[in-house]
Parts: C-alpha cells; sequence; structure tokens
C-alpha cells in the first residue's frame, strides 16, 4: 500500500479502519474508509503537489469521478503530500469556494525524549481501556464518546451527527486495539474519565488519537500525565519507536506537547468542505 512522505498524512492514514484502501494515481493518492463515507479524513484524495491556478475545479472533478460510488461521501477533502507549510494556490482555489483550510502541524518524539512535566497530576489513575466489545470498560469508552462530542467543532458538526461518527470512529479503532495495534488510554478521577487519547501504532509509527480533556478537569495537568504515560505504554508494549502528534499551529495544545519533549517537524495542509458548509 502506497505511504505519503510526510508522518503526517502517513500517520493519518495508519490510523483508518482496518477495510481503508489507498490507491496511486497520477499525482495523487486516492484514500477511502468504505465502512466509513462520511469521514471528512478519512475520505480524501492526496495530491504530490500543492494546488495551482485550476485545480479547484480538477480536484472537485476528480474527487466526484473517485466517489461517485459512493453516495454517502457528500464532504470534499483534498491535501497535498508537502510539509513546510505550502499552500499554493489554496486561497483563490478552494478557501474562496467555501473550503476551510485545515493546517496540521506535526510534532515526533523518540521514546529517549519523552519526560514528565513539572506539574503533570499525579492524582488520577492512568490506564488502557478492554477494547472488548462489551467488555468491562463499557462505560468508560460511553464517557470517552460524551467528551469527544462536548469537544466537537460546535460551528461546523452538530451534536448528533459528531456522535454519530465518534460510535463509529471508536468502533474502529476498538477493531485495531483488539489486533494489537495500540491501545485507548484515559485519566481515571474516582468514575469519572478526565481526559482520553489513544494511539494507534504501525511499523513503530505511534499516531496520538483525539487527545480530550473534560471541561471540568482542564487545567489541572490531566493531559501532561496521560501524554507521557501512554507514550511509554505504547513503547513497551507495542514497540513504537517514533511517536507523532498533530495540533493547529495556532492552539496552544502544541505547546504543552513540546514540553513534554516533542518537537516539532512538520507543518502540511489540506482544505475541507463538509456537507454543511456544501449546503
Amino acid at each position: 500500500m502506497p505511504v505519503p512522505r510526510s508522518l503526517v498524512w502517513a500517520t493519518s492514514i495508519d490510523v483508518l479502519p482496518p477495510d481503508h484502501v489507498v490507491e496511486r494515481r497520477d499525482g495523487y493518492l486516492v484514500v477511502r474508509s468504505p465502512g466509513n463515507p462520511g469521514h471528512w479524513w478519512g475520505n480524501l484524495l492526496l495530491f504530490d503537489e500543492a494546488p495551482v491556478p485550476g485545480d479547484g475545479e480538477r480536484w472537485e472533478a476528480l474527487f466526484a469521478k473517485e466517489f461517485a460510488a459512493e453516495p454517502r461521501t457528500r464532504h470534499r477533502t483534498f491535501a497535498w503530500d508537502r510539509a513546510g507549510d505550502v499552500r499554493g494556490a489554496a486561497n483563490t482555489e478552494f478557501i474562496a469556494r467555501g473550503y476551510s483550510l485545515d493546517l496540521h502541524l506535526g510534532l515526533i518524539a523518540t521514546p529517549e525524549e519523552i519526560h514528565p512535566h513539572p506539574r503533570a497530576n499525579r492524582k488520577v489513575e492512568v490506564r488502557a481501556l478492554d477494547p472488548t466489545a462489551d467488555g468491562p470498560d463499557e462505560r468508560r469508552w460511553n464517557q470517552v464518546l460524551e467528551i469527544q462530542v462536548a469537544a466537537r467543532d460546535r460551528e461546523r458538526v452538530p451534536e448528533e451527527a459528531h456522535r454519530d461518527f465518534s460510535r463509529a470512529r471508536q468502533a474502529e479503532l476498538r477493531v485495531l486495539f483488539r489486533a494489537g495495534r495500540g491501545a485507548w488510554y484515559v485519566a481515571i478521577d474516582g468514575d469519572q474519565v478526565a481526559g482520553s487519547m489513544g494511539i494507534v501504532v504501525t511499523s513503530g509509527r505511534a499516531r496520538y488519537q483525539a487527545v480530550d480533556t473534560a471541561a471540568a478537569y482542564r487545567r489541572r495537568g490531566i493531559c501532561s500525565r496521560l501524554l507521557v504515560d501512554a507514550a511509554r505504554h505504547a513503547v513497551a508494549a507495542y514497540g513504537a519507536t517514533r511517536l507523532v502528534i498533530v495540533a493547529d499551529p495556532e492552539y496552544h495544545a502544541a505547546g504543552l506537547y513540546e514540553s513534554v519533549g516533542f518537537r516539532p517537524v512538520e507543518r502540511v495542509c489540506g482544505v475541507c468542505r463538509s456537507p454543511r458548509e456544501a449546503a
């Protein structure tokens, strides 16, 4: 299966469900998630180069052709396999057409570079959830789901749509975890999930997923504790050799990730038009 040059895009594909498909075309990759056709970043075209004038219509036509057999794929997502914040003609070709520009800062660490934050919370219990269907941790999986729904982009995604998407993604990831490709980690305070995140490991590449802290527990050192404990477990249990986490370069989380040993390495771009924006 083709693998992108960028670690951000390579690991973005790593975390897709087992039925995902990546196909090489002339100048781009087609990435499909047949079991979750509404996943914006699981069904996309990943181009070798940034857009140039005229690519707006051309790329949309290619997307329509590639996903013509799947009417449930109503979004449009394009990315390009170039690091260094290369945007090309994204503004004129896509932003002007109603797309949102997504900037991704890829931060990477080796196991040796990860270190505890001095203010990490030591009161919570950090552990991996049992991914077994209807297993003993089902209540905690449901709490994770609600934390993700609460943290959604409220301007772009309705609550129930995001709940459905998050439930589908959780089911997909649990299949990977049952196959021994990582785990979902939670910080527990009493009977409450205070924070959560997943790590999927593929050929040593360990990609963090959905780093969230419940609103009532923010700024209490929960996330920094989770980041480090999850990394150490992924290294010991799943053979992770490179830890990859992705953040919005304008968001404060990137600084937190750097504070425990991650280094900013890549800046990649993509554009997406959601079904709501298209309407």
